[in-house]
């Protein structure tokens, strides 16, 4: 096994959001993969192996396997185009979403991930405890996504970390229209050990959708 270390979603080094990414011939037991995840301890790491024409992948955070995980497969994608697949611009992945694909544009990696259904939700006095806000309206897909007035209320936002595990999601999402860009947006995940996660790939196959 080789392990790389790839700062995501930028150009400069010790920004972004780090992931591990595991390398193998073949898949170790879950307990080895937990353990490695839990060692690196950060939101996380990655492990694929490749199988005929595409490669499996799988993501683990410091306390469990999680379904999907953006950040960790645009690092995942930048190792194997760079040291195991330099001849090729597509790269075809599947794991628990299904497949998708990853291709290489000069210097870009494009992703194309899947969308996720969005349901309406009601708001409860849980929500709001646990936000610290009452927000514009709240939507239920893996994650819980909840719309707030602008982008100063997403950047100021300070949620209660002991009751954000309690809302049904497996991560928390804020989002509201920015100033400069189409959107902003924060993403919490204490149920995986993860306070806030720096930038979140898998969050915004809800957020593209709304």
């Amino acid at each position: 096994m080789k392990q790389f270390i790839v700062d995501a979603f930028t150009d400069k080094i010790f920004s972004g959001n780090p992931a591990a990414v595991c390398v193998l011939d073949s898949f170790p037991s879950e307990d080895i993969m937990q353990n490695i995840a839990a060692e690196n301890n950060l939101s996380e790491t990655a492990f694929v192996v490749k199988e005929n024409d595409r490669y499996h992948i799988r993501w683990f955070t410091p306390k469990s396997e999680i379904d999907f995980c953006g950040h960790a497969t645009l690092a995942t994608a930048f190792v194997l185009f760079n040291y195991y697949a330099q001849d090729t611009d597509t790269i075809n992945f599947y794991g628990q979403i299904g497949e998708f694909t990853v291709r290489r544009s000069g210097e870009l990696i494009r992703m194309e991930f899947p969308a996720y259904r969005l349901e309406h939700i009601e708001i409860t006095d849980m929500m709001i405890e646990a936000l610290g806000t009452i927000p514009l309206a709240a939507y239920k897909g893996r994650d819980i996504l909840f719309v707030l007035r602008d982008e100063d209320e997403v950047q100021n936002l300070q949620p209660d970390m002991e009751l954000i595990p309690k809302l049904d999601g497996a991560c928390i999402a804020v989002t509201a229209k920015g100033t400069e860009y189409d959107c902003v947006s924060r993403v919490f995940a204490p149920k995986f050990g993860i306070d806030e996660d720096p930038v979140t790939g898998s969050t915004h196959c809800m957020i593209a959708p709304y």
